[in-house]
């Protein structure tokens, strides 16, 4: 497996899923999950959900059928800013559509502003190991946070 065109791909099916309103799944592999899924190739790409205002997910990439990356996330709206969670996740989409596909980012660009909205995501570690996080904030005040953890599988 190739790691840049790894992380060509996790740009690619992060535009055509969740953040490119790709479509969901008819019937997920994990019952009471959203699952949104992108196929190039030998490359194919999973994000299995459960949850709206509070979410926990998993996004699985394989190659040739082989598990090769993987990252966790969980998070949501800030307790007692739920109405706002349809706005915040339209915003959300645009930042995540927002990163630069040269510079790897496990989720949206770095820093991004819309309006009254600002979303900031900060990373530790690249493509094979890392951690994150995740925050939109409104008017200057946190409406939603994801924790994100990741990194390649290597099997014997």
């Amino acid at each position: 497996m190739n790691i840049d065109e790894l992380r060509e791909f996790i740009f690619k099916a992060s535009v055509a899923t969740y953040a490119g309103g790709g479509k969901e799944e008819d019937n997920p592999e994990r019952q009471g999950f959203k699952e949104l899924v992108y196929t190039d190739g030998d490359w194919n790409y999973r994000d299995s959900y459960t949850g709206f205002f509070r979410a926990r997910g998993m996004e699985v990439i394989r190659h040739k059928n082989i598990p090769v990356w993987t990252a966790s996330y969980g998070g949501g709206m800030i307790t007692g800013k739920e109405n706002m969670a349809k706005a915040t996740h339209i915003f959300l989409k645009k930042a995540m559509l927002a990163k630069d596909p040269e510079k790897y980012s496990a989720r949206g660009s770095h820093h991004f502003t819309d309006g009254n909205y600002e979303y900031s995501y900060t990373q530790d570690g690249g493509i094979e190991e890392f951690n994150g996080y995740e925050e939109i904030c409104l008017k200057g005040e946190p409406v939603f946070f994801h924790r994100i953890i990741g990194g390649t599988i290597i099997h014997n």
